[in-house]
């Protein structure tokens, strides 16, 4: 990643839903033709001692098929991010570093993985209540049971049977 940083490369690409794991368990498992877009530049930018560091930007962008949380039915929610990230050279670092720093910290490594980075990123740009603007159907707010008997509105007086004994000439 370093040298694709200090290049200053870029990619662009697109990869099938189905091959993002986590993003289909998301989708119970609709949609994995869908395309997710991606695009990712490397740049070099220096530090507060004059030191250049690694960054990397990623931005990515999908389609999901979610579950309205409000008429239970599918719908389709456009999810995206755009995000800058600062590469240290150790686990250790990186610990330190992201605790005091408002710039997302990465580490170094041979096995950084691009596709699951743009992954954990749309899973946190997700909504936590996916919704419709305006449901196809109409949302029934309130729940009814048939079988439910209602319980009289009015509770008897406990002193009217008295009252009724009284009244007989037995009280």
């Amino acid at each position: 990643m370093a040298g694709f940083a200090s290049a200053g490369d870029s990619h662009t690409g697109e990869e099938r839903l189905a091959r993002f794991e986590r993003l289909m368990e998301e989708t119970h498992g609709l949609g994995g033709e869908t395309l997710v877009s991606y695009s990712v530049q490397g740049f070099l930018r220096q530090d507060a001692a004059g030191q250049e560091e690694p960054w990397l930007h990623l931005s990515a962008q999908a389609t999901l098929s979610l579950i309205c949380q409000r008429c239970m039915g599918p719908v389709d929610v456009e999810v995206a991010f755009e995000r800058d990230f600062r590469f240290v050279a150790t686990e250790e670092l990186a610990e330190i570093e992201d605790e005091e720093s408002e710039e997302d910290v990465l580490v170094l490594s041979k096995s950084f993985n691009l596709l699951e980075l743009a992954e954990d990123e749309l899973l946190m740009s997700m909504p936590p209540v996916p919704k419709h603007a305006v449901c196809p159907k109409p949302v029934k707010l309130q729940a009814a049971d048939p079988n439910f008997v209602a319980e009289e509105t009015e509770k008897p007086n406990p002193f009217s049977a008295l009252q009724a004994l009284k009244d007989k000439g037995l009280g």
